[in-house]
């Protein structure tokens, strides 16, 4: 099998030839650091995994939606710590919405959330744009490129993770729209209804685009995070709708739960979802138990990550990381598996990367 085959197969939950292979995604910071600036694709190439490139259609929107919607962005400097900050104002003609955020070398975070209050969420629901038209030359020049030496990802299409009830948590914080549904759960199943409705615009206009894979969900509906309860009522609802939805226009969807699952897994095969990540284990403070996972629900899932990128790639030894292969593949031996950190790295010695890609290749069906 080429690497193509070798990932489809797998998303189609069956057992290709040998363990797929994949980074979730490449941070620039570890590109910079570890492997000479070069870019995703060199690198990899450089450890021969299979190629699992991110990419997503560019936006287009209506010019009279961004007139409505006037971002303007203020460079704050340096803090005390070294992380650059940033505050922004979004002019509407209902009023001003405002948010901060911060980035270092590693990643960016949100310092002051967009929606503070029923009447914040009011100017977003009316003025907050959708894309009328998707430009698909990103995708499609990578899937050209790629030919049969991988696969293209994508995700989004909404306004901050990958489903309603985590777009919600990007929008106003986690721990405020978990009170917010616990105190006023009529206001936040409009809330999410509008979320939805808006993504669902979005969602018509992926027909045709050549994406693998589609990315949903988030790591605020893990169950490390709510319960199994709250995300029956929460995300689920909406969930089934967005999945049927992007199934409609030809996605093969992963849910994305970074942290505890074990008690989700039946609940994600019930969204329509086609497989779920990123299989976190408890060292990492997830919860995945792949053997078990693939018992209860590897019939209708399949499964991306579930390496632990900590002990394996950050503080690791090619050995550390060709054990952890080594156990995976067995905790899956039906397929369906693509073996993967289960988050991002920003440190570690190449040579891990090197065994766990080798070691993959060992890992026969």
């Amino acid at each position: 099998m080429d690497s193509r085959e070798r990932l489809l197969t797998a998303l189609h939950n069956q057992k290709p030839d040998h363990l797929p292979a994949q980074v979730h995604n490449w941070m620039d910071y570890y590109l910079r650091t570890y492997l000479g600036g070069c870019d995703d694709w060199a690198a990899y190439e450089r450890f021969g995994l299979d190629k699992v490139i991110y990419r997503m259609p560019a936006n287009i929107y209506a010019p009279a939606d961004l007139d409505n919607w006037r971002i303007d962005q203020r460079d704050l400097g340096l803090d005390q710590d070294g992380n650059h900050q940033f505050a922004s104002t979004i002019t509407t003609p209902a009023g001003v919405l405002s948010y901060r955020y911060a980035t270092n070398a590693f990643t960016a975070w949100t310092t002051e959330f967009l929606i503070k209050d029923a009447a914040d969420f009011a100017r977003w629901e009316q003025y907050a744009p959708v894309p009328i038209k998707l430009d698909p030359v990103l995708v499609v020049a990578a899937q050209q490129r790629l030919g049969a030496a991988g696969i293209v990802r994508g995700g989004g299409l909404g306004y901050g993770q990958g489903s309603p009830w985590q777009d919600l948590c990007t929008l106003v914080d986690t721990e405020k729209a978990i009170y917010w549904a616990m105190d006023e759960p009529a206001e936040m199943h409009h809330m999410l209804q509008v979320i939805l409705d808006k993504r669902l615009r979005a969602i018509e206009l992926l027909k045709g685009i050549p994406l693998d894979v589609f990315e949903v969900g988030g790591g605020a509906g893990s169950n490390t995070v709510i319960s199994p309860h709250f995300f029956r009522e929460f995300c689920l609802p909406y969930d089934k709708i967005q999945n049927a939805a992007l199934h409609a226009v030809g996605m093969r969807i992963v849910y994305h739960l970074c942290g505890g699952l074990m008690h989700m897994l039946e609940l994600v095969a019930e969204s329509g979802a086609d497989g779920l990540e990123t299989m976190t284990p408890p060292a990492m403070g997830g919860d995945c138990d792949l053997a078990e996972a693939t018992r209860r629900v590897g019939n209708k899932l399949f499964f991306i990550g579930g390496f632990d990128q900590n002990s394996g790639f950050e503080r690791g030894t090619p050995a550390s990381a060709r054990a952890q292969v080594l156990a995976l593949h067995a905790a899956c031996p039906n397929g369906g598996y693509i073996c993967c950190p289960s988050d991002h790295f920003f440190f570690g010695d190449p040579a891990n990367i090197q065994a766990f890609a080798d070691t993959a290749k060992e890992c026969v069906y």
